[in-house]
């Protein structure tokens, strides 16, 4: 499955960079497949791993900010893997040449 997640601290002041930062190790550390862009993180694997790593990000941010705004986007495709990349190939298909990045 893929999901796409965005925390947003509330309290925590405008610069939000370092915070990041450090959801980013955490998400590394899970070992699961990621592509950060601008608006939030993709992540693939199993629900269960997918959901462990967003859960210990908003557990992160929560140490250090009185309020989190979570959302999750998720797309659960039974026997597919590879998403990330497969979803933008279709559509680089589709296209016929490749979408800039």
């Amino acid at each position: 499955m893929l999901a796409e997640f965005s925390i947003v601290p509330v309290g925590a002041g405008d610069s939000l960079g370092a915070k990041i930062a450090g959801l980013l190790d955490i998400v590394e550390s899970s070992g699961l497949r990621y592509k950060l862009n601008p608006m939030g993180t993709v992540i693939e694997g199993e629900w269960d791993e997918v959901m462990d790593a967003v859960k210990a990000c908003h557990a992160r941010i929560m140490e250090d900010s009185p309020r989190a705004v979570t959302t999750i986007k998720i797309d659960d495709r039974k026997g597919r893997t590879g998403m990330i990349d497969g979803k933008i190939a279709s559509v680089e298909k589709n296209l016929g040449r490749e979408v800039k990045q």
